[in-house]
């Protein structure tokens, strides 16, 4: 189907250099029975550069390929009205490649609301007058806490201040949905506490879903669009805001020396679970880490808000880690599955992966 759209394109670039050539007398074609200026003439080879970049920035998936198909579109119609009775057959074309540059064009837009959001976001952030990790500093965690900083490699390595991961798995919208593969992004920041974290899936053949959940300045913002362009989702408020500062601190896991910082509070429960308290921008959640022999994080349990058919409650939200790697010389969990441990049954709802971690540490 990509190579065909393209080819598409391209043919019909190809279409419109007849008006080129007939403009400039290079070829006088019978089926073209009004007069063509030079002006006009260029016009169509305008359109035809334009279509032949849509064609190539598409193969080469740049996301800025809908951007000249747009622009091709527009010169390219206006042309066929002003010489409807010899090229309205072109419409037919123009609309088809419309019907894929729209819904590329919302993608293209939301992607760059996202960068926005990031770049804000990564701009906010606090250098720290310190720069290492120390035992001292670890010594009054809990003890089952100081294993895990330890066994994950933090300790007497610099602070990491910014984390870039991406994410592959799948996904489901309700207990008895299919599943649904996806790809994700996401940034965190560890002081000021801030995360974004984006995906696009693709329930069925020619339907996509963007989404983008965000969590800054203490306030979270869920973003679900069609296409880019038709809004299913944008929640926020308390519970949005409790939601966000659960799932961040959930996801310490990923960059452990966070476990430090001073909007988290630990309390021991035994030697295996500790409990942690996180406060930030007025609003304060709780959950418990558990962690195996070995020091590593095997799951995290927090009440958290499930909304059902727009209905809220609190219940049980529990991320699983099934899987842990040393990356970068810190040790984290690769693989993870989330589950509301609802009073009808389990929901597990997602699966995912790491495929790739970056660190940026303080200086």
């Amino acid at each position: 189907m990509k190579y065909l759209f393209s080819f598409l394109l391209l043919i019909h670039g190809l279409i419109h250099l007849m008006g080129f050539a007939n403009g400039f007398g290079f070829s006088k074609l019978p089926a073209l029975t009004k007069y063509m200026s030079k002006p006009t003439g260029m016009l169509w080879l305008f359109a035809a550069m334009l279509f032949t970049a849509a064609a190539v920035y598409y193969l080469l998936k740049k996301e800025n390929w809908a951007l000249f198909a747009v622009a091709a579109v527009i010169i390219s119609q206006v042309l066929i009205i002003w010489y409807w009775k010899d090229a309205k057959m072109g419409t037919a074309a123009n609309l088809i490649i419309l019907l894929v540059v729209i819904p590329a064009l919302g993608e293209w837009q939301f992607n760059r609301m996202y960068k926005k959001e990031v770049q804000r976001m990564l701009s906010l952030q606090i250098n720290k007058s310190v720069n290492t990790i120390t035992n001292e500093q670890v010594q009054v965690l809990p003890s089952v806490v100081q294993k895990w900083l330890k066994a994950s490699g933090v300790v007497d390595r610099p602070i990491i201040k910014q984390v870039y991961l991406q994410q592959r798995g799948e996904m489901k919208n309700k207990p008895d949905g299919k599943w649904i593969p996806f790809e994700a992004e996401q940034y965190f920041t560890i002081d000021p506490p801030s995360f974004s974290w984006k995906t696009t899936i693709r329930p069925s053949g020619f339907l996509f879903i963007t989404g983008r959940d965000k969590y800054e300045q203490g306030k979270g913002n869920m973003l679900i669009k069609a296409y880019g362009l038709f809004t299913i989702a944008d929640s926020k408020g308390l519970q949005t805001d409790q939601g966000t500062l659960l799932r961040y601190l959930a996801e310490i896991c990923w960059f452990p020396g966070a476990a430090l910082s001073e909007y988290i509070k630990w309390e021991p429960i035994d030697d295996k679970t500790a409990k942690a308290t996180m406060s930030y921008g007025g609003i304060t959640a709780s959950g418990v880490f558990c962690f195996n022999a070995n020091g590593d994080v095997v799951k995290f349990e927090a009440d958290r808000y499930y909304i059902n058919n727009n209905h809220s409650s609190l219940e049980k939200w529990q991320v699983t880690c099934i899987d842990h790697k040393t990356i970068n010389g810190i040790r984290i969990p690769v693989k993870n599955n989330v589950t509301w441990k609802l009073k009808e049954g389990d929901f597990k709802w997602l699966e995912l992966e790491i495929t790739n971690i970056q660190f940026t540490f303080t200086a």
